[in-house]
């Protein structure tokens, strides 16, 4: 067999899990259509009965989702608005739903104006219409209204001390909703007697429905108690401004009504379907490697915890393959998948994935036959242009004659600027999809 390159099938695997997640193919899945009929997996709906059919959408692969709707349902479109992150729309045409382009992470006036917009839709909607949501990743930032009292700038900071706290994605989406007049099933309230589609790519850890962007269409399983705890768990009183503690206090004591749970009659006309989560991607670079010749297993799909602890153990699983053939012998392959947290403690530039390959170089230091890539299937990796990073054996000794200090950029948390010299960074552009991260390791045989 001819020798494989094991850098270049971990961008192999890593593409396929990319394509395996496609929102396109992902929505003409659980979306037919029939003439007037419109089945969604096990319901059917009859499209003469609407006057009109309007779609919203946001989140970072909803311009995606926007363009596979329109092709199947353009000649009953009413109109629509969809919100995605600057840069997400990449070369997409559409018609009748209009691609607004917003602030992700941060909210900025973009992300108002666009949930104002598609407010317009759901207050004007009538039992005579369908509204078809499309939800993505990222959603949590493009759609959002602040309760009265609380401004834009507040909820940035809260956005930004629980990046910083490494509080987990559910922990953010627990205050965020609680603060909202959208999340945690607020959305669908809007519109009281509308039959209402939510086509959601999932990019949360088992697709809680609402957990992902915020579940703006979904009962919300959290309280206004929960969301304090969270406060007072990462202690941050001092660190977030005072209109949202004193908000989210109340909210604890029962002066403010909670967000909708699932006992509400509302969610009889609401059809929540995941189409895609980060179970897909992973089985196709499980298969995708295993085409390639490498023993592959599936480490898990549900990945959580500190980037650079996780880089341990993925490198510490390396080492042993590379010295007894354990758990797998080589040529060997694992995948991940999952969503990592960073908590910053430096001024550097990078993301979670950049991180959790910084840190790996540094454990798998001289072993030349192991290669790590890590990446956001959306393309993006924290605030930066590269999805992630790859690393192997002998990156540290290239950045060495470089004069970059890995355990230096690591404590900056600037993994970035250690990868852009040495032309590792994971460049792929926007993807159109968003379904958490993907991490791949190969030990090739020797």
């Amino acid at each position: 067999m001819e020798q494989r390159n094991p850098r270049t099938a971990a961008r192999l695997i890593f593409d396929a899990a990319l394509r395996a997640a496609d929102p396109y193919q992902a929505v003409q899945r659980v979306m037919q259509r029939q003439g007037a009929r419109l089945r969604v997996q096990e319901r059917e709906y009859d499209l003469t009965r609407f006057r009109n059919v309007f779609v919203v959408g946001f989140g970072k692969a909803s311009a995606t989702m926007a363009r596979a709707v329109e092709d199947l349902l353009g000649d009953v479109l009413t109109r629509g608005w969809v919100t995605v992150k600057y840069g997400h729309t990449i070369p997409l045409t559409t018609h009748k739903i209009h691609l607004h382009q917003a602030g992700h992470p941060w909210l900025d006036h973009n992300s108002l104006e666009g949930t104002r917009r598609i407010l317009e839709i759901f207050d004007a909607a009538t039992e005579h219409d369908l509204i078809i949501a499309l939800i993505s990743g990222g959603g949590s930032a493009l759609l959002e209204l602040p309760v009265a009292g609380i401004s834009l700038e507040d909820v940035r900071a809260l956005t930004d001390a629980l990046l910083r706290c490494g509080a987990t994605i559910n922990e953010i989406n627990t205050l965020r909703k609680h603060i909202s007049q959208v999340k945690g099933g607020q959305l669908a309230r809007r519109a009281p007697n509308t039959a209402l589609i939510a086509l959601i790519l999932s990019d949360v850890l088992g697709s809680p429905l609402d957990t992902i962007a915020s579940g703006p269409t979904a009962p919300d399983s959290t309280t206004f108690a929960d969301a304090l705890a969270i406060i007072e768990r990462y202690a941050l009183r001092g660190q977030i401004p005072p209109t949202i503690v004193t908000h989210i206090e109340r909210g604890a004591r029962g002066e403010i009504p909670d967000t909708p749970k699932s006992a509400e009659a509302l969610f009889a006309r609401v059809q929540n379907v995941v189409i895609a989560d980060v179970t897909l991607a992973c089985d196709m670079a499980v298969q995708t490697a295993r085409a390639l010749g490498y023993n592959t297993m599936l480490l898990s799909s549900f990945i959580q915890g500190e980037a650079r602890e996780f880089a341990r153990v993925l490198a510490a699983i390396a080492r042993e393959i590379v010295t007894s053939d354990r758990p797998l012998a080589k040529p060997a392959c694992i995948i991940c998948g999952g969503e990592t947290t960073v908590t910053v403690r430096g001024h550097g530039q990078g993301g979670r994935n950049q991180e959790i390959v910084l840190a790996a170089a540094i454990e798998i230091a001289g072993m030349s036959n192991v290669v790590v890539l890590s990446g956001g299937t959306d393309g993006t990796d924290g605030p930066t242009d590269a999805a992630g990073a790859l690393a192997d054996g002998n990156t540290l000794a290239r950045a060495h004659q470089l004069g970059l200090e890995a355990r230096a950029c690591l404590a900056n948390n600037d993994a970035y600027h250690f990868f852009q010299p040495l032309g590792d960074l994971l460049i792929t552009g926007p993807t159109g999809t968003n379904v958490n991260d993907v991490t791949i390791v190969i030990v090739e045989a020797l």
